[in-house]
């Protein structure tokens, strides 16, 4: 994609002049104007252009953070959040300059409430940070989208992740927000109460928002007790139909398992070569079940029994940590394993979400559609929810080949649409999305710009993203 390709933001010279020389007087060395650090707040996950911001500001409090956002307000300068920088739609990116107000400082966890199973942290606090936090408590907190994401990106993105079959998403595990809103005020979505009729869900507007209708500086989050016991294990399918059955008879018959990952042959090639390991070479799933000791074996053999049925196995698994870890760090790897197929190519990442009667259908008239345009691209799913990724392998300095590129994404997502699903499950719009939002949710998208409107009237919040089209 092309930088003209993107949604054009107007540059406010001015402005920016005006918000540089504030923001310098008044944070000192906590705010950088080099290349090098602006660059790396601009998109650099996947092939999207690098758009730089003019400055990046490292605030420490919900205070600061109201600073800067009304520095940016009264010289209407565009201000994009960031956190670790791992989204993959272009988030991130800046195309009319700006601030990059990165809240990685922001990183206290506020209060752990154990006997309420929840806890309230700052933006910048990642999932692991939180979690070694957790570990003598006998919580932890679930939702792992892979990547060492910070939890205010992710309540942003609406991330999920490989226990989302069992856990939910972001949207089911944040209990309330704050956040500094476009005119500098702040705002407290809910309270620590598990459930309220009190007005509309704010907490639920700003969770996916991505950054354009508020910043997010802190959040109460849903926590779950550490199982008893964990089983996991790897079962391989004759067939991408077959491995499918398995996965909709398991959800079908009420076996809570906690993780459920489709992985297509191409991918199971790739992670073979990356972790040295030799799993069959065809369409298997990679499972994981929390509960008793009895209860996960229990789970693990009525999983063994649908796989037969299907023609798949043997499934193999262990309550053994170390071999658990192995597994899953072979699973975490896949993206990276992708890479040993076209050794110097460069990825794009994309992701969709069907209902799970048709992962099946969707996925293997994707595997067609690759192969008929002659690209490499792997295939790996959160098959209990019917999200799959597909990371394309390319030459990005190749025209013909990144025409190739876009035209299969937007087959792709235009396919799940069409089969009653969506263009993103869990990577969010961004830049790399917002043309097909609207062929997704229609005249929902202008209720969306209503209400962007109304919260942020100058545009100045993560301006060129989400609600574009």
């Amino acid at each position: 994609m092309a930088l003209s390709d993107l949604i054009a933001v107007e540059r406010n010279e001015e402005g920016i002049a005006a918000v540089l020389q504030t923001l310098r007087d008044a944070f000192g060395e906590r705010f950088q104007t080099g290349h090098s650090i602006r660059e790396q707040h601009g998109h650099t996950t996947t092939y999207l252009p690098n758009q730089m911001p003019d400055g990046v500001v490292f605030p420490e409090s919900t205070e600061e953070v109201q600073q800067v956002v009304r520095a940016c307000a009264a010289h209407r300068v565009p201000l994009i959040p960031f956190g670790t920088g791992t989204s993959l739609e272009g988030h991130v990116n800046a195309p009319g300059g700006g601030i990059s107000l990165d809240t990685s400082r922001m990183n206290r966890i506020l209060a752990v409430n154990a006997e309420d199973l929840d806890c309230t942290v700052e933006p910048g606090v990642t999932r692991e940070d939180l979690n070694r936090h957790l570990r003598d408590t006998g919580l932890f907190f679930p939702i792992d989208p892979g990547a060492n994401a910070s939890l205010g990106g992710m309540a942003a993105t609406r991330a999920s992740g490989t226990n989302a079959v069992r856990y939910g998403t972001m949207r089911e595990s944040v209990i309330a927000l704050t956040a500094v809103m476009a005119d500098g005020e702040v705002v407290t979505t809910a309270s620590r109460a598990k459930k309220s009729a009190a007005g509309y869900d704010l907490t639920r507007l700003l969770v996916g928002s991505e950054g354009t209708l508020g910043v997010i500086t802190s959040l109460t989050l849903r926590l779950h007790g550490i199982p008893q016991a964990i089983s996991g294990g790897v079962c391989p399918f004759p067939t991408l139909e077959a491995a499918c059955q398995a996965v909709i008879a398991t959800i079908q018959m009420g076996i809570p398992v906690a993780r459920i990952e489709l992985v297509n042959a191409l991918q199971m090639k790739a992670i073979n070569l990356h972790s040295k390991l030799d799993y069959p070479e065809s369409p298997c799933l990679f499972l994981e079940f929390h509960g008793s000791e009895a209860g996960v074996a229990e789970q693990a053999d009525l999983f063994g029994m649908i796989a037969e049925e299907q023609g798949g196995g043997p499934f193999l698994w262990t309550s053994v940590a170390e071999e658990r870890s192995k597994l899953w760090k072979a699973r975490h790897d896949a993206y990276w394993a992708s890479f040993t197929l076209r050794p110097g190519a460069k990825g794009l990442s994309t992701d969709v979400c069907v209902p799970i009667s048709r992962l099946a259908e969707c996925v293997a008239e994707t595997e067609v559609d690759i192969a008929e345009n002659g690209l490499v691209a792997p295939i790996v799913g959160h098959a209990g929810d019917g999200n799959f990724h597909t990371l394309v392998l390319m030459d990005p300095d190749d025209p013909a080949e990144i025409a190739r590129v876009e035209g299969f994404v937007a087959r792709l997502n235009m396919r799940a649409i069409a089969m009653g699903g969506t263009c993103t499950g869990e990577h969010g719009i961004g830049q790399g999305k917002a043309g097909f939002l609207r062929r997704e949710l229609g005249h929902g998208v202008d209720i969306m710009r209503a209400i962007k409107q109304a919260l942020d009237p100058q545009g100045i919040l993560n301006p060129g993203k989400t609600i574009t089209g």
